[in-house]
């Protein structure tokens, strides 16, 4: 076996993380990131394309017969205004799809992602002794949504190049710096966002019979929906369903004209997404016609992500090579996850198993026991806050060393 141990890591990498993380940029707007990433990966020997789902690239090396592998990180960053006061902390803004001005953060550590596949890349390329076969590298846009993966399969990735035998990747997370968790089958569970708009009638405050009131109509639906998981779902199944944002009306003394209520639902299996999905779609027209609406209301898709398979032979096999490089009591089984994910796109469109791992990036001294069990994980700074960022010192070069790992199990030399 390869001395994971020993692999090289670009003092160089940490000014580039910091770089990028000073200039977060939103899902298929990752320009500039695209560029920084081309040109690093042409520097280290690889064929680079660029433009690939929009603003995704592709770096190929092939280094004699045997496997493909693909390794994949995500460039893009969230609406989120950094608060963790830090001397390289964000202070960008954009222009979301909507066409508002929103700050921007790397607040889910996907420029972690990026520099460690970058930083594994380079240590490949200048070592290919090691390892034998086709190195696919991804950095893929827009994952935070929901479509980054899928577009850049829609735009011919396999087409244009060869599809793998492994997909392998990681997510950075609040775990203790040293620890990497992985959990075989469904990983992280699907999910999807809906819009709901509610069409009533306005009136003047003073007139309420003279409106079909759609806050009263919102309202109302909101706590039906609240019924589904705890009376239609099974005991036995996991799933999530949160009203997030709720808004109607700017005076309070007019009834306005209609509502929008924008809810998420997580699911593990497709019959439990179903079954959610016609239970929203009943509750929120039947309390439409409950109210007297003379219009229906519309239910309309802004996201989706499937459910996230690890493939059980192919984790076991990568946190193996995990374990006797840091050691077993440092691989950790987080159970499945609710957050969600687009990579398993890469591997069920390449029809190829999925190895996906999380990586452990916050300050060890902040845990006791280092476990799943350890009350630190309810109160340390998680992925989406505008606290959150990793810890650079171990977590970069942790990162790198585990790409790097998981290539040279999966392509071993001959």
């Amino acid at each position: 076996m390869a001395d994971h141990q020993n692999v090289p890591i670009d003092p160089t990498l940490t000014d580039l993380y910091k770089d990028l993380h000073r200039h977060p940029e939103l899902g298929f707007q990752e320009h500039r990131t695209a560029e920084i990433v081309a040109d690093r990966l042409r520097k280290s020997g690889y064929d680079v394309t660029s433009g690939i789902g929009r603003t995704g690239v592709v770096g190929i090396l092939k280094n004699g017969s045997g496997p493909t592998a693909l390794l994949r990180a995500d460039m893009d960053a969230l609406p989120v205004k950094e608060d963790t006061g830090l001397d390289y902390a964000s202070t960008a803004t954009a222009t979301d799809g909507s066409g508002k001005t929103v700050p921007v953060d790397h607040a889910c550590g996907h420029d972690l992602h990026t520099t460690c596949l970058l930083g594994a890349a380079d240590v490949l390329a200048q070592d290919r002794a090691s390892w034998a076969g086709t190195l696919l590298v991804v950095f893929q846009p827009a994952e935070e949504l929901g479509s980054g993966a899928q577009a850049m399969v829609d735009d011919g990735l396999y087409d244009r190049f060869p599809k793998p035998d492994i997909v392998l990747g990681q997510h950075v997370a609040p775990l203790p710096a040293g620890k990497i968790a992985g959990h075989p089958g469904a990983s992280y569970a699907g999910s999807d966002s809906l819009r709901v708009r509610l069409i009533g009638r306005g009136a003047h405050g003073s007139m309420p019979q003279a409106s079909i009131d759609p806050i009263v109509m919102a309202a109302e639906t909101v706590l039906r929906l609240q019924t589904v998981i705890s009376r239609e779902i099974p005991s036995t199944a996991t799933a999530v369903l949160t009203v997030g944002s709720i808004h109607a009306g700017d005076a309070a003394n007019v009834i306005p004209g209609e509502a929008e209520l924008q809810l998420n639902i997580r699911s593990y299996t497709d019959d439990v997404r179903q079954r959610i999905l016609g239970a929203v779609d009943r509750i929120v027209r039947g309390e439409a016609s409950t109210a007297g609406a003379t219009e229906e209301p519309t239910i309309t898709e802004i996201e989706r992500f499937p459910v996230v398979i690890n493939d059980p032979a192919a984790l076991a096999r990568t946190l193996d090579t995990f374990a006797a490089w840091l050691g077993a009591d440092n691989i950790l089984d987080p159970g499945a996850g609710a957050g969600s994910e687009d990579v398993g796109i890469l591997a069920t469109a390449a029809g190829a198993p999925l190895s996906y791992w999380l990586l452990g990036g916050t300050d060890p001294s902040l845990f006791t026991t280092g476990d799943m069990n350890d009350p630190a994980l309810l109160t340390v700074p998680s992925n989406h806050s505008p606290h959150y960022a990793p810890v650079i010192d171990p977590t970069l070069a942790n990162g790198v060393t585990a790409l790097v790992a998981a290539t040279r199990t999966w392509l071993p030399a001959s």
